[in-house]
């Protein structure tokens, strides 16, 4: 199985195609487009590595944006003793979901793709329900 390990958002991740992943929000992108990360560590797979001095030039990783949301409300509370002074503020991080669907390698060769997903429609789940 064949990973790659990108940089985005000032964080690394080791990804392999087919995973979802929360990173740090992209700006200014729509749901259902196309994503490619060029910030490539290293990829390969179980028997071969290809490590980048610090990026692998000409590889690159294609995903999908599901969706741009806010993570739970973080509380930040400040007390000082003795002094009748509190604060309580609320924090609510940005971050977008993207599917990993391909990773290529420096040729631009594919190493890895994922599997596409197919709704299952009401026809197959009543196929499903008259069959048990």
């Amino acid at each position: 199985m064949s990973y790659a390990v990108i940089k985005t958002g000032g964080k690394q991740y080791k990804v392999k195609s087919g995973e979802i992943l929360k990173i740090e929000k992209l700006p200014g992108s729509k749901t259902d487009t196309k994503i490619e990360f060029k910030e490539i560590l290293a990829y390969g797979d179980n028997k071969v590595i290809e490590i980048g001095l610090p990026i692998v030039q000409g590889a690159k990783v294609e995903a999908n944006l599901i969706k741009n949301s806010k993570n739970r409300t973080v509380l930040i509370f400040k007390k000082r003793r003795r002094q009748n002074s509190r604060r309580k503020n609320g924090h609510r991080q940005e971050y977008s979901m993207v599917r990993i669907n391909k990773i290529f390698s420096k040729d631009g060769k594919v190493l890895s793709e994922a599997e596409k997903i197919s709704k299952p429609s009401k026809k197959d789940f009543l196929k499903k329900e008259v069959s048990k």
